[in-house]
């Protein structure tokens, strides 16, 4: 298994809501609820982000000072904890001032109250949901918007951590989203107009910077390299792919030496390539003229490409940047984000092969993935090493990103299941999806979305968390089903 090499993080903000006339009235209220407070804490760091605890806020006062603490800390998302009722007073100015999303945490410390006991205190300290519709209200009132309403217990209630865990990975995608420097390098294959993208308005739409790069200095850094360098990252390569015999595609041979040796010195180049200009991922695709040095580079660069997926670094081909924003979320949210399009159906068996000549995510491969030799790349020059693999076998989803007529940009989410079975043995990767109702049912209504013919492909069924993050970014999505 690749290991990631660039970490999924977050910063969440966290800030206790309560009414301070309480604090005299009954004597140790506050602090029990502050270690209430605390426990949340705890709780949301061993998700495995970073926490900036803000106290409590109990007055109009301290409202606007956390609000300016917030704005400077960076944060990627705010859960509001309503540790006991609170006026509204309290949160007004934090949602007025603050644009990240806002999830209100009610959360019990008691799964009921032991109503032979029960009093005034004991309600207090589980009064979390009694000032839910005041905020919520507020919120409304000031054309803000709360994300979501985490309702439950804080101690043993697996469905309100799992709320709880969604957003901290939701934070993980939208901290590596601001500022995420994603190259663009060379140009779009002639003739596919649904690859197109302003860079512009990438930037508008996701708060990314897209680097405008050029194949000539990918082709210099391929002088650069070393034969030691080229020695350890065929090393490398031979531990992380089988590579075996050609079967029914005459296009395939078994991996060459040539071509081994290709793979490995541009996976190198990459790297560095990579790492001089910081990027975050890239969308490439050129052609070169016949048997030069900037064709060469451009061409060989799958083996590389799906090596930098696998450790965190989205690397897309055919110039696709919407494609490598989806790769780049899915990667964020540990689900994989292959490059992926639809190939044949299968109506005997109702599934369609799902897959692409690269790049892809290997830590999503149904077991080893292989590298072939391709006498020829189909529908664009070079040859050389490519990938094939299925993906594990159980639930998918796919994330492709269109722009509508008016240049905003749509998500267009799908769910189905890969189940194990032959796949051709092409040297790409391919994957057979099953969806509902029907496979030919959902792949028409997924094609009247307007999608683009790329999408992202991913483990697990993640849509409704995906519609979370475009909702925070105010893009339109569609769930097909």
């Amino acid at each position: 298994m690749i290991e990631r090499k660039k970490p999924r993080e977050a910063v969440i903000g966290i800030f206790a809501v309560a009414h301070a006339t309480y604090w005299a009235q009954f004597e140790g209220l506050y602090d029990n609820i502050m270690g209430y407070h605390q426990a949340l804490c705890k709780k949301v760091e061993a998700m495995g982000v970073q926490v900036v605890d803000f106290g409590m806020v109990d007055s109009s006062q301290t409202a606007y000072e956390v609000a300016g603490k917030i704005r400077a800390a960076g944060v990627d998302a705010l859960f509001c904890n309503m540790v006991t009722y609170a006026t509204s007073s309290v949160f007004a100015p934090i949602i007025r001032e603050c644009n990240e999303p806002m999830v209100l945490v009610a959360l019990q410390p008691r799964k009921a109250l032991d109503y032979t006991k029960a009093n005034t205190f004991m309600q207090l300290e589980n009064d979390n949901i009694c000032s839910v519709p005041e905020f919520t209200g507020v919120a409304e009132r000031f054309g803000k918007k709360i994300s979501d309403v985490v309702i439950g217990t804080l101690y043993d209630d697996a469905e309100a951590d799992n709320e709880l865990l969604e957003w901290c990975e939701i934070a993980k995608v939208l901290h590596s989203l601001k500022g995420a420097r994603i190259g663009l390098m060379g140009h779009v294959l002639e003739a596919m107009y649904d690859m197109h993208t302003d860079p512009t308005a990438a930037s508008a739409a996701f708060g990314i910077h897209v680097p405008l790069l050029e194949v000539d200095e990918l082709a210099e850094l391929l002088k650069t390299v070393t034969e030691e360098q080229i020695a350890e990252k065929k090393a490398f390569i031979c531990q992380e792919f089988d590579m075996p015999e050609p079967k029914s595609d005459p296009v395939t041979r078994k991996l060459t030496e040539a071509d081994l040796y290709q793979a490995a010195k541009s996976a190198v180049a990459l790297d560095m390539f990579v790492e001089k200009h910081e990027l975050t991922g890239l969308a490439y695709y050129y052609e070169g003229n016949a048997d030069s040095e900037n064709r060469l580079a451009a061409t060989s660069l799958i083996v590389g490409n799906s090596i930098l997926n696998a450790q965190g670094f989205p690397m897309c081909g055919e110039y696709d940047l919407k494609t490598c924003l989806a790769m780049l979320i899915m990667d964020r949210l540990d689900i994989g984000g292959s490059f992926a399009e639809m190939h044949p159906f299968d109506f005997s068996e109702d599934f369609i092969l799902v897959g692409h000549d690269g790049p892809h995510h290997l830590r999503i491969a149904d077991g080893k993935p292989i590298l072939r030799s391709l006498i020829k790349y189909h529908g664009k020059p070079g040859s050389g090493a490519s990938v094939e693999f299925k993906l594990k076998e159980g639930p998918i989803t796919m994330l492709g990103i269109s722009q509508k007529a008016d240049g905003s940009f749509k998500f267009i989410i799908g769910e189905g299941y890969s189940q194990k079975g032959a796949i051709p043995p092409t040297g790409n990767t391919n994957t057979r999806g099953f969806f509902e109702p029907t496979t030919k049912e959902f792949v028409k209504k997924w094609v009247m979305q307007g999608p683009t013919h790329h999408f992202a492909l991913g483990i697990g069924h993640r849509a409704e968390t995906i519609k979370k993050i475009a909702d925070v970014l105010g893009i339109e999505a569609v769930v097909v089903r």
